[in-house]
Formats: structure tokens, sequence, C-alpha cells
């Protein structure tokens, strides 16, 4: 994803909502989907007294690979959930039967929790894209940065009834050192992409399908939408495209860890 212009004007409604909050705290429960994405095969309830309890540092690089190898793809889709159009993402990935990363926006999480415990319930992984999206945070001090990384965390975990996300994936790409750091101190692996369809400008349907078959020889990682505008673009891409790439060989994973 390119930047877009700062803080968009979609997520600035979010912001003073968003600042008021300082508490830290995790979730008590953790769900099936989850446990099989941490490689636990019998689900069970957790709970963490302190904030570090449970937490297994990652990696700070950047992921871009696959699991799945070379012949790999990731689907990932960012800032919702959204109650129109992330419904209708997750009706086409369960059609293709293709698990998905969902990078979540805290507010948005906060406010649709129905939405981020279908997302989980369904098998995919979670993303922390923190709390306002902010595409200049690296530019900011790293107490902002924290507290976005952070509180978004925080409000994603509690959404979904306990399941922690496992990346971190930093709006219009504004990573800095001090932030891959401390997001993988917690657990979350800093997530890049490779492929940009740039739907979020809405350049038609053809246009995003086109992007993905020109670019997907540059790497596993495919970045699309499903909140800050009209998706139907979107959907119909991804109801073109992942069967596309079943026919051209491809698997469907999830990123490294």
């Amino acid at each position: 994803m390119s930047r877009h212009g700062g803080v968009r004007g979609w997520y600035g409604k979010m912001i003073g909502a968003a600042l008021g909050v300082t508490m830290f705290a995790v979730g008590a429960s953790l769900w099936t989907a989850q446990a099989d994405a941490v490689h636990d095969p019998s689900p069970k309830a957790t709970a963490s007294a302190s904030p570090s309890s449970a937490v297994k540092s990652v990696a700070i690089t950047i992921a871009h690979a696959s699991d799945k190898g070379a012949h790999g793809v990731n689907i990932t889709i960012d800032d919702g959930p959204d109650p129109v159009w992330t419904p209708q993402v997750l009706d086409v990935l369960k059609e293709y039967g293709v698990k998905a990363t969902f990078c979540m926006v805290g507010t948005q999480a906060q406010a649709h929790p129905d939405l981020v415990k279908k997302v989980v319930a369904a098998g995919h992984r979670l993303c922390d894209h923190t709390v306002s999206h902010d595409t200049s945070m690296d530019k900011k001090p790293f107490a902002y940065q924290s507290k976005e990384i952070l509180d978004a965390e925080r409000m994603i975990t509690e959404a979904s009834g306990g399941v922690r996300p496992m990346y971190y994936r930093a709006p219009g790409g504004a990573f800095t050192p001090e932030s891959r750091k401390l997001a993988a101190s917690r657990g979350m692996r800093p997530l890049g992409w490779n492929v940009d369809t740039k739907d979020f400008e809405h350049p038609g349907t053809d246009a995003i399908v086109a992007t993905v078959q020109r670019e997907i020889p540059n790497g596993p990682t495919v970045l699309f939408h499903d909140a800050g505008g009209d998706r139907a673009q979107t959907v119909e891409a991804l109801r073109r495209v992942l069967p596309w790439l079943k026919e051209q060989g491809y698997s469907f994973g999830f990123p490294v860890r």
C-alpha cells in the first residue's frame, strides 16, 4: 500500500475516541481457529496475569514470504472490519477455501467485535494495523507509535475474545526500527507486501485483477482492503483472482513468522 496522504479523513473521526485509551490488557480465552494457527492442536482457554505472559518474541524483519514456500500466496486484507464489506470478503474466501490475514484498525475492531470473531472462527489470522491508521506515524515520537500499536493490539484482542494479532502492518509502510522491535516483542511479526492492488483508488475490477496477474511474480503477499470506502471492486476482483491463482498452481498460506 502506498501512502495515502497522512491520516485518512475516514480515520480522522476515530482518533478522538482512540486517544483516551491507555490501559493495556490481554483477553482471557483463546479461540480454536487461532490455536491451530500457533500449532497447538488442542484448543484451550488461557488467562494472562500480565501483559507479557504467554507472549513470545518473533523476528523484527519485515515479512514478505509465505509459509507455503515458493508457490505460496498470502492474501492480506486491510483497514476493517467493516459491516458491509468484511462479510462479503469472508464469503468469497470461504467459497474458494482460502485463508487470509486481516490487518485490522483498532477502533474498527472495537466497533465490530462480532466481525472480528467471525474472522477468527473462519480460520483467518489477525494483524495489528494501529488505532488511527496514521500513515505518517514514522515521523512521530516513539511514544506515539507505541500507543498506536499497543492500544490497537489490546482493542483487537478484546474484540476477538482473547485472540491476539500475529502480525503488525504499519499504515502505508510507515515502519521504524523501534516500532518493528516493539511489535516483534509482542509476538507480532512486521508484515509487508509484494503486490499492492491499489484497490483503495477504485481503479476498476479489471485493473485490480491485472495488477495481481502482472505483479505476483514479484512476491507472494498481496494487499487488498475491506474498509475505508466502497469495496465492491475488491470483492469482485477476489472472486476472479482466487481461482486464477489456483489455476496457475499457487497455494494459499500465511506470512512467515
